[in-house]
């Protein structure tokens, strides 16, 4: 029996093309089967899913980017970003508990002020035993070895070389732990590179010479110990939650005395927009309260 296919002729499995034999059978064999692509689709995501998998991206932006947005910010204070947020339909979004507050104030130039973006880092309580060191005449150089170590390979700072000009570092940190992963030597260090504040969930450590040195600095309270043996580090520039908020690596953050906000950087121009006529609205009209009082003008009125 013959069977005509595309002007040949089908014999068996052999297939007759312009007088040349060719089998179908491999034809056959790449064939996918739905239900085992299926199957496999999700053995692959289900051993990604057990690896680990991060599903809110870290979007990277260019350092003019981040000028850029920060031009806009410039001088805002907290109040009138928080109008601005609720102008763009984000009412309530960002708020940072007032538990972070800030660890010093300026009154006369407002320098505890800050605008920056966000780079983030989030450490976690360490679940290895505390470090013990038998007590012995070399002591104090183990003890110091092995500080040395857990810094290094346990609880160090990669995040440092992301920071740069406009730079705001957001860390969660243990909140039940008393570790000062901030001190007075590590965030001078920062500032070196272009860090404008720090905001912490959690605790910082040399609170009077932070206080001196006029580094912006927002957390909850003191904290004593030193990381090796209290925390370790658990990820660099991924999304992180300090107070109650959500902290996107490119977020800005905005700092004064009535706290901190954070503005997603898909709506930080509209928000500054909004902010920015909120502010100028604001200074105009206790710049002539300032006139009718008799009062010199000051840094908030100027």
């Amino acid at each position: 029996m013959r069977t005509t296919v595309m002007g040949g002729l089908a014999l068996g499995g052999v297939l007759l093309l312009s007088g040349r034999l060719a089998s179908v059978e491999p034809a056959l064999a790449q064939a996918k089967d739905p239900a085992l692509t299926q199957a496999k689709d999700a053995q692959k995501q289900d051993a990604e899913y057990r690896a680990g998998k991060n599903f809110i991206p870290t979007k990277v932006y260019s350092q003019e980017e981040d000028q850029q947005i920060l031009r806009l910010f410039e001088g805002l204070r907290v109040a009138d970003v928080s109008d601005g947020m609720d102008a763009a339909g984000l009412p309530d979004i960002g708020l940072v508990s007032p538990e972070i507050r800030p660890l010093w104030r300026d009154t006369e130039h407002y320098t505890h002020r800050f605008a920056g973006i966000a780079v983030t880092a989030r450490y976690v309580p360490t679940n290895y035993p505390p470090l013990a060191v038998l007590r012995t005449t070399q002591a104090t150089e183990e003890f110091d070895r092995l500080v040395g170590k857990w810094y290094a390979n346990l609880s160090p700072e990669p995040f440092v070389p992301l920071i740069r000009k406009g730079t705001a570092l957001a860390i969660e940190d243990c909140e039940s732990v008393d570790v000062g992963t901030i001190g007075s030597n590590n965030i001078m260090g920062w500032k070196l590179r272009g860090c404008v504040g720090v905001v912490t969930s959690a605790t910082a450590r040399d609170a009077d010479e932070i206080t001196t040195e006029r580094m912006p600095l927002y957390f909850q309270r003191p904290g004593r110990g030193i990381r090796p043996g209290r925390n370790q580090i658990e990820s660099v520039n991924r999304p992180v939650v300090v107070g109650g908020v959500l902290v996107v690596p490119g977020d800005v953050i905005v700092a004064d005395g009535d706290g901190v906000i954070v503005v997603p950087r898909r709506a930080a121009e509209e928000v500054a927009r909004y902010a920015r006529s909120t502010l100028e609205g604001d200074k105009a009209g206790r710049r002539g309260l300032y006139k009718k009082l008799g009062l010199p003008p000051d840094d908030s009125v100027k």
